[in-house]
């Protein structure tokens, strides 16, 4: 089972991450933050399609068509977990290779998003406030790098939890014979 959670979680994370560094080495304007962050949800959740794919293997190859809840859970959040540490791993490579201003981009993107609600001038310092503080532990990578994993893993939970459900029930997509 565990090479099987490496080897799908590495794919995972493979799905995940190439269109990232791809993204991040290729393209010279990065798209809008929330079309980025569409964008990357939606590859997210494709990739993390294989906790599925696995856990269903898992059923039909070594389980005789059977698989319990919890045994499919834990082997979808191990799966999850390192397609997460793929996916951090890149960020960071993306990160270093391009010199991405993130936390410059994001605030001014949340900067901009509040004056377009009409917000007071005092409520928009203190906006500029929050996001400097926030660029001062986004900088430390003992912060980073557990915020970037807390973006993928929920997704992961998420599949991981659904899969389980579902492939607990033999008559499920049943094993061809």
């Amino acid at each position: 089972m565990l090479r099987t959670i490496l080897v799908y979680g590495l794919v995972g994370g493979l799905i995940v991450g190439t269109p990232m560094l791809l993204q991040g080495l290729l393209l010279e304007e990065h798209p809008p933050v929330p079309i980025a962050m569409a964008i990357g949800y939606t590859t997210m959740l494709i990739a993390l399609s294989t906790v599925f794919l696995a856990v269903k293997r898992q059923r039909d190859t070594v389980g005789g068509g059977v698989i319990r809840f919890w045994p499919a859970l834990g082997m979808g959040l191990a799966i999850s977990a390192v397609a997460g540490v793929i996916y951090v791993l890149t960020w960071e490579l993306t990160q270093a290779l391009t010199g991405y201003g993130f936390v410059a981009e994001y605030t001014d993107t949340m900067v901009a998003e509040k004056q377009a609600t009409g917000a007071s001038a005092e409520e928009i310092a203190t906006l500029r406030a929050q996001m400097a503080d926030f660029a001062v532990q986004y900088a430390n990578p003992l912060y980073r790098l557990p915020v970037t994993f807390i973006e993928i893993f929920p997704v992961g939970v998420l599949v991981s939890l659904i899969s389980a459900a579902l492939l607990r029930n033999p008559r499920f997509l049943p094993a061809r014979r």
